[in-house]
């Protein structure tokens, strides 16, 4: 697959120079520690292992980014001002394209080439005002929106603000678990329904697959099935798989067995992957991408959903999808994508067309 070429490459260690000055903007937050004075940025997986703390961004399509801080604290969430943007989002995906992406996949499933494949689009919004930095719609989406992994990133090419929900890799030691989500509802819902459910166990059993590549043969488990979670608004179904990392596993070979999460792209993974390519006009970036934090041999990593970045200082994204199996519901699938991201858009501003 073109989009996973990266793993297939030698990794070479592309580090900017020491001696370039970063400014203090550059910094990096997540569950109450603050990283700043960046000293390094690098491409290969292989710096993880120097055992200092470095901040992760992993885009869908493989591209890695590890920045090393040299100052790692603890810190509330940051506080700032925002102004709301006034311009509009636009989306790369209207109602009815979206729709013919669902059906196709439908049909793909009827052949029997896929079980189930995460359908997204992007929304991006060019900002008519200066917005010298995202730091304040963080401020607040942790105030409006908490979520367990939210995150702020900014380096000297990227900016993110993300209130994503989900796990992707918590490691302390040997010990390795993922908390994938498949399954949304509102949250004055009662009750999930079957389709959630199937969903949710088919990522279930990809996940284990994957811990499978890095972990001790029988040591995979799922020791939470089908767990509800409650968000602002919404309710999720959560299931968490652990295993035990085989002796000497790298951080390379744990990217490489468990990105792009299983959550965010679907079953089998590659016939998925091929799907989202063909038929997704926009590469993802961050988005469903996984973004943290590795400390030796500890991490936090989460999938980059609920995820506000720009690249370009003009240009605010952020993407939203849904989970399409045999048993969805077009129209309701572009719902569940207006669900997930309407919330967030209102918090930043500007009007959703």
């Amino acid at each position: 697959m073109p989009k996973r070429q990266i793993f297939c490459t030698v990794y070479t260690r592309q580090v900017r120079s020491l001696s370039q000055v970063y400014g203090p903007e550059n910094q990096f937050w997540m569950g109450g520690l603050l990283a700043t004075q960046l000293e390094e940025i690098s491409n290969d997986p292989a710096v993880l292992e120097d055992g200092n703390f470095w901040a992760v961004l992993i885009t869908f399509e493989g591209q890695m980014t590890f920045a090393r801080f040299s100052e790692v604290r603890e810190e509330a969430a940051p506080v700032s001002p925002w102004q709301e943007i006034t311009t509009p989002w636009n989306t790369s995906c209207d109602r009815d394209s979206y729709i013919d992406y669902v059906n196709h996949i439908k049909e793909e499933i009827a052949s029997g080439g896929v079980y189930q494949v995460n359908a997204c689009y992007e929304l991006s919004n060019r900002l008519s005002q200066p917005v010298e930095s995202l730091l304040g719609l963080f401020s607040e989406i942790t105030k409006k929106n908490p979520a367990p992994f939210a995150q702020y990133l900014r380096l000297p090419e990227i900016e993110i603000a993300s209130a994503t929900p989900e796990r992707l890799i918590s490691r302390a030691g040997s010990e390795i678990s993922t908390s994938p989500i498949k399954g949304t509802i509102r949250s004055d819902q009662d009750s999930f329904g079957e389709k959630d459910r199937a969903e949710n166990l088919m990522i279930v059993d990809l996940m284990r697959n994957d811990l499978g590549k890095v972990c001790e043969s029988g040591s995979v488990a799922v020791s939470e099935l089908f767990r509800v979670e409650k968000h602002p608004g919404l309710s999720h179904l959560v299931s968490d798989v652990r295993g035990s990392l085989r002796p000497r596993s790298s951080w390379g070979e744990i990217f490489q067995a468990l990105t792009p999460a299983g959550s965010v792209s679907g079953a089998p993974k590659s016939s998925a992957l091929r799907i989202i390519q063909k038929h997704e006009s926009k590469k993802r970036g961050p988005y469903c991408g996984a973004i943290g934090w590795v400390d030796s041999d500890k991490a936090e990593l989460a999938v980059g959903i609920r995820t506000f970045w720009r690249a370009d200082k003009d240009v605010l994204h952020f993407g939203t999808g849904a989970g399409i199996t045999w048993a969805s519901d077009a129209g309701a699938e572009w719902e569940e994508t207006r669900l997930k991201a309407n919330r967030l858009l209102t918090i930043a501003g500007g009007e959703i067309l």
